[in-house]
Formats: C-alpha cells, sequence, structure tokens
C-alpha cells in the first residue's frame, strides 16, 4: 500500500505542538507494518539551517494557486525507512517561526496545491494521502477539483485526521477564488462555507473519503456542540466514516532504561534510580530534601482549557496535604502571574518555572510521584502517557484521550493505571488529589504497584499504525494484513502449549464453570488470569462468554474456543490419547468433551434442581 502522509510538522524537523510528535513517529511506525511510506511538508528556514546538507534535490516545478505562478522546489531525504519530502518556496516558507504571520492562509494554500501538483515528480503514485488538520485541508478538496479534468487523481484516496478542530482555517469569503483559486460553485452547494466564511476544515471533512480523531473518545465528543466550535453538525452528518485512533509515543525515545535525558535510570524490576530522580528534582527546582513525600507535577501550556482554572480554585486546600507541587509551562499572563505569586506563598514546597525546557520536562516526568492533567478539553494528550512511562502516576479529568488511556484506580480489585475524575468541577478534582497523596503516603505498596501498572501500559506506536492501516484498507478495498500479525499466534500458541501441563489442562477442562458457577463478583477467574478491563465492564464478563458458547451453539468448543483454551484442550487429547491403548482419532477425541459437560451437569441437577430444557439454553 502507497501512502502520502501531508504535514505542516514533523519531529525532528521542526515543531510547535503534539502534531509534530505524530507526523515524526506514525509514518515509520507504518513503514514497519509493510506499507510503503512518504511524508510530504514545507521546507522551512530551521529545516533548512539544521538539515540542509542531508537534502537531495529533486527537480522544480512552477504551480499555479489562482492567478499566482509560482516556483516549487522538490527536495527528499531517507530515515528511518521512510522517504520525506520538502515542499521549497523561499517567499512562503524562508521565515523564522512555522505560523502566526498574515498571509498563512495563502502560504498553506499555495503548500496544499504543491502537494497535489508535485505528484508525478514522486517516486510513487499514492493510493493514499493523509492529511492532517487544516494547513493541509486542501488537498482533498484540491484532489475532487482536479479529477473533474484529470482521471489520473480520481484513484487518490484521502484520510483526514482531526488533531485539534478548534483551528479551522477560516478565511472571508472573496478569497475562494482571489486566494485559492476554487470555483464560486464550492461556495454556492455550501460545502467550503460556514456563517458566511471560507472554512477549510469543513470542506476537508466533507471531501475526504475517512476521517478521523486522535482518540476515540475525542470522537465521540466532536459531535456535541461543547466541543466541536459550530462543527457538530458536519461531525454528526460524516459519522458513517468518522472513527477514533488514539496516538502513541515513541517507546524507545521515551524509555527509563535508557533515556540519557534522566539522572538515574530504572524500570519496573528496579525502581531505585526513580528515587534518584526524586531527589534530583528536589534539588534542582528548590524543594525541600522529603523523600518521602509526593511531588504533584504540572507541565502544560498554561491556557484556560488545560483545566488551570480549577486549580487556581483550590491551590491553598492542596497545599494543606502532605505533597510538593512543581509548575512547568508558560501561556496566558493572568496564569503566569498567579503560579509565580502561588510559588512566593509555599517557598520550599511549591516551585514554579514560566518557561518551556525539554530537559527540565524529562527530569519533573522521571523524577515527581503524581502528575496533574485536568484538562477541559484533550484531543488525545501525549503528557500522560509520557508520564506513565516514567511511573509518575496520572491524575486526570476523562475527557477525550485522557479517558481513553488512563483508567481509574480501583482498590477493591488492585486495578487501574491512575486516577481520574468526571466533572469539571475543582471539588472533585481536589477529592481525587487527597486520595492519590494518601494512597502514596498511607499505602505504598498499593501505590508501587499501581505505578508499575502505569509504566507497563502499551502506548506503542504499532498499535495505532494498525488501527490506520485497516482504515486505509477500508477505503481502496483492499484485503490489509500487517507484516507483524501473521506469526504472532502460531508462535504464541507454541509456547502456550509447552507451559501448559497436560493433566491440569484436562482438570481445567473438566470443571469449566458454567453460568451458575461463575466466580463472585471482583473474584479473580478460575480458568486463566484476565487483564484489568475498563472500569464499566467487569472481568468476570468474557469467562462468561467463553464458557457458554459451546452449550448455545451445540458445537465442540474446540472451534470457537479462544488460543489458550484450545491449546489447553488439545493437550487434554495428549494425555488422553496415552492413556488409551489405541490411538483415537481427533474427531472421536472432540466428540467425547461435550459427555462430561453432560456428566458435569448431571450432578449440578442433583444439588441444584431440575435441568433446563433445550428451549431455556437456546434462549440463554
Amino acid at each position: 500500500m502507497k501512502i502520502l502522509y501531508a504535514t505542516s510538522e514533523a519531529v525532528p524537523f521542526c515543531k510547535t505542538g503534539g502534531l509534530a510528535d505524530v507526523a515524526g513517529s506514525l509514518p515509520s511506525a507504518l513503514a514497519e507494518q509493510g506499507a510503503e511510506i512518504a511524508v510530504v511538508l514545507p521546507l522551512y528556514r530551521q529545516v533548512r539551517d539544521r538539515f540542509g546538507a542531508e537534502l537531495k534535490f529533486e527537480c522544480y516545478d512552477y504551480v499555479d494557486l489562482a492567478w499566482r505562478h509560482s516556483y516549487c522546489g522538490l527536495f527528499s531525504l531517507e530515515r528511518d525507512g521512510v522517504t520525506w519530502y520538502f515542499i521549497d518556496n523561499e517567499q512562503y516558507f524562508d521565515r523564522p517561526g512555522l505560523y502566526g504571520y498574515m498571509d498563512d492562509g495563502e502560504r498553506f494554500g499555495f503548500f496544499s496545491r504543491a502537494v497535489v501538483r508535485m505528484l508525478p515528480h514522486m517516486r510513487f503514485w499514492p493510493e493514499v494521502i493523509h492529511c492532517n488538520d487544516w494547513q493541509t485541508a486542501l488537498v482533498p478538496i484540491y484532489l475532487k477539483d482536479d479529477g473533474v479534468r484529470e482521471d489520473r487523481f480520481r484513484s487518490i484516496r484521502t484520510v483526514l485526521t482531526i488533531h485539534n478542530i478548534e483551528y479551522q482555517g477560516r478565511y472571508s469569503r472573496d478569497t475562494l477564488g482571489d486566494l485559492f483559486g476554487l470555483d464560486a460553485g464550492w461556495a454556492a452547494d455550501g460545502t467550503i462555507m460556514m456563517d458566511g466564511d471560507v472554512n477549510l476544515l469543513k470542506g476537508a471533512i466533507l471531501c475526504a473519503d475517512a476521517v478521523n480523531a486522535v482518540s476515540p473518545t475525542y470522537a465521540n465528543e466532536l459531535k456535541m456542540a461543547y466541543f466541536a466550535h459550530r462543527l457538530d453538525h458536519i461531525m454528526r452528518r460524516c459519522e458513517y466514516k468518522l472513527s477514533g485512533v488514539l496516538n502513541g509515543i515513541d517507546m524507545k525515545l521515551y524509555n527509563p532504561e535508557t533515556d540519557p535525558r534522566i539522572t538515574s535510570h530504572y524500570s519496573t524490576r528496579d525502581m531505585s534510580g526513580k528515587d534518584a530522580d526524586k531527589a534530583e528534582l528536589q534539588k534542582l527546582m528548590g524543594l525541600n530534601q522529603e523523600p518521602h513525600t509526593p511531588i504533584v507535577a504540572i507541565v502544560s501550556r498554561l491556557v484556560s482549557h488545560k483545566g488551570l482554572d480549577l486549580i487556581c480554585e483550590v491551590l491553598h486546600d492542596m497545599m494543606e496535604l502532605p505533597m510538593q507541587l512543581v509548575v512547568l509551562g508558560k501561556g496566558d499572563q493572568k496564569y503566569e502571574e498567579f503560579f509565580h505569586w502561588a510559588a512566593d506563598q509555599y517557598p520550599g514546597r511549591m516551585a514554579v518555572r514560566l518557561d518551556y525546557n525539554e530537559a527540565l520536562s524529562m527530569s519533573i516526568y522521571s523524577g515527581a510521584d503524581l502528575f496533574l492533567m485536568p484538562s477541559k478539553s484533550e484531543p488525545c494528550g501525549l503528557s500522560q502517557m509520557i508520564a506513565m512511562r516514567y511511573g509518575t502516576v496520572p491524575i486526570v479529568r476523562e475527557t477525550g484521550g485522557l479517558k481513553d488511556t488512563v483508567q481509574p484506580y480501583e482498590a477493591w480489585r488492585d486495578a487501574g493505571n491512575g486516577f481520574s475524575f468526571r466533572n469539571y468541577a475543582s471539588g472533585d478534582m481536589l477529592y481525587v488529589i487527597r486520595e492519590a497523596v494518601y494512597l502514596y503516603k498511607d499505602y505504598p505498596d498499593a501505590f508501587d504497584r499501581l505505578r508499575k501498572r502505569a509504566m507497563e501500559s502499551d502506548f506503542s506506536w504499532a498499535r495505532s499504525a494498525r488501527d490506520y492501516l485497516r482504515i486505509y484498507a477500508n477505503i481502496t478495498g483492499q484485503v490489509w494484513t500487517t507484516a507483524q500479525s501473521q506469526p504472532e499466534e502460531p508462535l504464541e500458541a507454541e509456547a502456550a502449549e509447552e507451559a501448559v501441563p497436560a493433566a491440569e489442562a484436562a482438570a481445567a477442562e473438566m470443571t469449566a464453570p458454567t453460568a451458575e458457577e461463575q466466580p463472585a463478583e471482583g473474584s479473580a477467574p478460575v480458568e486463566e488470569p484476565v487483564p484489568a478491563p475498563a472500569a464499566e465492564a467487569p472481568a468476570e464478563k468474557p469467562a462468561r462468554r467463553t464458557a457458554r458458547k459451546p452449550a448455545a451453539k451445540k458445537e465442540p468448543a474446540a472451534k470457537k474456543a479462544p488460543a489458550k483454551t484450545a491449546v489447553r484442550k488439545a493437550a487434554a487429547r495428549k494425555t488422553a490419547a496415552k492413556e488409551e491403548p489405541e490411538e483415537l482419532p481427533v474427531d472421536s477425541a472432540i466428540q467425547e468433551k461435550p459427555a462430561k459437560k453432560t456428566a458435569a451437569k448431571k450432578e449440578k441437577t442433583t444439588k441444584k434442581g431440575p435441568a433446563k430444557t433445550k428451549k431455556e439454553d437456546a434462549a440463554e
């Protein structure tokens, strides 16, 4: 599958936000899954300054944008199995920053036009162009527009990822033809118009073949007026092609066992380095050297949608708890002034740095104990994933990707990987902070187990890449099997077959619980350990469905059972074969199992009452 990934920023070339992290990691993960992938982005000044010696000049051409006929250069670079293309035009991109200029609409209109018109000069003709946010929103529109005149563009499918719907690319109506070079019909039918303005993101949502948000919860929230910034009706209209794919993080880069940016290394097997990093953080930030006092950290842009209003309301109540507070970030002046004043009120217990420093942020992730992220809205969020990777337990509000990545701690069954609260209320946030602080102080063993579960959470890009490949396959009509998916099941089954003793497997088969014998609520399943699921789904449900399938469908259990159950049955058949002098056919061995279960049911009938009829079994 041939994919062209269009983005306005990407790590390590240029970055202003989370989009760069996604664009820098996802393409290489797709390449590892067997896809042929290229990325295209503007050739900014900072990219030329840092990577100019590595860039290879491919060609140049001229791109028409409305009445403009502008030079367009194409450079390339090979990195991690991905071809990186850079669109060159010094008038638009030879500037100190990436965004924030009066002609941003024209700059990214040219970039989108160049992505489409420079396709013949690239090494492959893409089957899918994956666009991101409003900066590349014109690509699906230009493909539709050019496809009317040129057949070659009709074969290309498009995917649009919405990283933050707040930024939509809105311009006055007269820019449609004069700036973007589009016919008035795009405005007349309402495709690109909203509230009297040109809205690039709206046009892309309607024209793209698939639309996805950066987390499943955020995809659902975009259908609500509170989150969608007036595009909720468009998102509901396009619900049939809307999905949510959770972002990931670079698990090799963010690895406390090998990260050179932190003072001491550690892992779930040996957490002593975490204590050393905490002592170093306290020293670095001027906090009291108190190894048994939890450090609560905030690394964030200081803006309202990050939930800072809640912190301002209850800061004094928070500081009455036996905790220390560290804040790193910059943003709105009112929040900067508040946190600067608050730090003066609690010397030795609260430290603030009104700045963004990559090295200091890594010291905070590795040295803190709790990470506070009470966002009003959060499409995905990467900070909570990075914090968990370094054993810093998150405290989040249940919104967007925060809800999808943080499962709330449940003491009664020792489950979860963090703390969360639902309502956007300072009292609810304070309650959960208090719960987290006292768990750390009073139940250190339980907190250590919680910390280790957080560190073991899977936030790799491989999971996200497989989800995106399914989307690509769906819109292109292809049947796609990832490079890593085929060998996993046989290898796992072979290892499991060696690990499970035959006698134990036979006993497990004969004593498999029926619906009446399911474990009590919250107890551990007898047959096999079940991973801790989301809070809404009790742990027993998967086991219950597995146990009831054979009875309901009247089929041998070996045909429908999960891999581990099938392995146990195979082991049981081997044991039975050893005991019998004559070798039984496989079909005969399978047919014996329902008889064992019938015998078990008769024993239950004697103890618990009359057996159920076939109709009752079928109804169940």
